[in-house]
């Protein structure tokens, strides 16, 4: 259920702001988005799976709160990466 090594590396050289980032707000944002979305498939299916649930919710708290902080921070980015993932349709 969670991500591959691989689908992981992808994301982060996608959203990386330099070589070997993957600690910036842009690229954990990203991890989470893509794990919440293949989180919310299983839910889809098992919906009484209710650890999994907190799991998810416990995922959304936290992009919440780091894109909480990049919109604070620096809104030009904050926008450019609500745009390329998609969120806040």
């Amino acid at each position: 259920m969670a991500l591959t090594q691989t689908e992981k590396n992808e994301i982060i050289n996608k959203y990386a702001r330099h070589e070997g980032d993957t600690g910036s707000v842009e690229v954990q944002v990203a991890v989470l988005t893509a794990d919440i979305n293949k989180i919310n498939g299983h839910m889809k299916m098992h919906k009484k799976d209710f650890h999994s649930q907190r799991g998810l919710m416990k995922k959304i708290g936290h992009r919440r709160n780091l894109l909480a902080y990049l919109r604070k921070n620096d809104v030009t980015r904050y926008r450019d990466l609500i745009k390329s993932l998609g969120l806040r349709r």
